[in-house]
């Protein structure tokens, strides 16, 4: 029988996967009319990414007879000053997500849920790899600035990473 606290807790964390999913779309619409095309693909690609973490615990839910829930979903922010504001935002989302994945491993961990626990060490290290990243990322920014042509090199680095996360997903 599956654990009604980690199905619980895992359909919580289904909801901010979605939750992101839903921001980091609306983030590439606002870096895509902005001219900030690198960005913009960027940002749709680490929508899908969110979208295919929310289908794996939505699935890992169903198969251990549990009930996977989609929530209702808050409209995300759709207006931004700049792209530093944006990693900053992306910065703070994956510490979120990371410390709820955290919470997540410590509760399958005491429960003694051994599968859940292994099944959560994959979004373990994917969480490692996207903090990283942004973090990386936003210190780009404050090191290259958003002043003239800052801002360009900032759009195609940012751009980089979206064809690189392509290419390993390819793989």
């Amino acid at each position: 029988m599956f654990n009604k606290k980690l199905e619980k807790l895992l359909n919580e964390q289904l909801g901010m996967e979605a939750q992101a999913s839903s921001a980091y779309l609306a983030i590439a619409s606002w870096c895509e009319i902005n001219g900030l095309e690198g960005a913009a693909a960027f940002f749709y690609k680490q929508s899908d990414e969110e979208r295919v973490h929310m289908l794996k615990l939505f699935r890992f839910i169903n198969e251990r007879s549990g009930h996977a829930i989609m929530p209702a979903l808050t409209k995300p922010t759709t207006t931004f000053k700049n792209i530093q504001e944006i990693m900053t935002l992306f910065l703070s989302q994956e510490r979120k997500v990371t410390e709820s994945v955290n919470k997540l491993v410590y509760i399958a961990n005491q429960e003694k849920d051994y599968t859940t626990l292994n099944f959560l060490q994959w979004y373990v290290s994917e969480q490692h790899e996207e903090e990283t990243l942004a973090k990386t990322l936003l210190d780009k920014i404050k090191l290259i600035g958003l002043q003239g042509s800052g801002l360009y090199l900032i759009d195609k680095e940012i751009g980089q990473h979206a064809s690189a996360s392509t290419q390993d997903t390819a793989e």
